[in-house]
């Protein structure tokens, strides 16, 4: 028989799983899509602009870039604003008010449902049923309880995304270890003290994560709204021009929603490595 220092051991093959690029080209991969979606712009551009040089679905990039500095840059002759910066502001206010209600809502709720079995018991199912509801089904009965204001948008946005956000942050709670709350029980602690010492640290963490996950919701949600009832905003904006098929004007919006969407997530993803440093690892 031959001895295991006589066994030779086979090179390992590469595998896909065990590359793992360098920094520099991770950047350089991260930003070939998006070199690609502009390569595929341009052509597709310069095909249709060749064939009708008035066409508007896709309008070449100097008059892309034109439309957003007269957006962004110069105040309009009608309002005297600049209508960037405005549909921008009252956005944000209203996205802003709705993630801050959202959250308190599905802290306090997830919390009580995740340690408490008799009110989990009592309207776990009911919060599941809530968070199949199409919000934007109800968005005309929103309308006509709550008006055409402020109120019924924000209110759109928060039943969007708090039911999902309250059955995530409850089943975070149900998959705390038990050892933990039998322990802090046979220290002393109460109910109270068990929630505020032991399981909300513990959930915090998950709750800017849940956020992070509903902003895409949030945004849809928000846009809807403004498409339908509204005097200014994102969404009123893009939907006030389509009807001139006014793509110079949607697709800067469009990427500036991204944009701002984009920079939320990484203020969220920034906040909960700062605050909550142990969570990441």
């Amino acid at each position: 028989m031959e001895s295991s220092n006589d066994i030779q051991l086979l090179p390992l093959m590469p595998r896909l799983i065990n590359f793992h690029p360098r920094r520099s080209s991770a950047l350089a991969l991260s930003a070939l899509p998006f070199l690609l979606l502009m390569l595929a712009y341009l052509f597709g551009s310069s095909l249709r602009l060749a064939e009708n040089p008035d066409d508007k679905l896709l309008p070449a990039l100097g008059n892309i870039f034109s439309t957003f500095r007269q957006y962004a840059f110069e105040e309009d002759a009608r309002s005297g604003e600049v209508l960037l910066w405005l549909d921008t502001f009252a956005s944000l206010k209203r996205i802003g008010i709705a993630l801050g209600i959202s959250s308190a809502i599905a802290l306090s709720a997830g919390l009580c449902l995740g340690i408490i079995p008799a009110l989990r018991a009592t309207l776990g199912s009911f919060v599941t049923v809530i968070s199949m509801i199409p919000p934007l089904a109800i968005l005309p009965i929103l309308f006509i309880a709550l008006g055409l204001g402020e109120v019924s948008k924000i209110t759109l946005i928060v039943i969007g995304i708090s039911p999902v956000m309250i059955r995530d942050l409850s089943q975070r709670c149900m998959e705390l270890p038990a050892e933990q709350l039998i322990k802090a029980q046979t220290l002393g602690a109460n109910s109270w003290l068990l929630v505020v010492r032991v399981v909300l640290p513990q959930i915090l963490p998950r709750l800017l994560g849940a956020l992070r996950l509903s902003l895409s919701s949030a945004w849809l949600f928000l846009i809807s709204a403004e498409a339908i009832a509204s005097t200014e905003g994102l969404g009123y904006r893009i939907f006030l021009v389509r009807r001139y098929l006014a793509m110079d004007v949607i697709l800067p919006y469009v990427l500036w929603i991204t944009l701002l969407a984009f920079s939320m997530d990484w203020l969220l993803r920034i906040a909960s490595r700062k605050v909550f440093p142990w969570a990441e690892v």
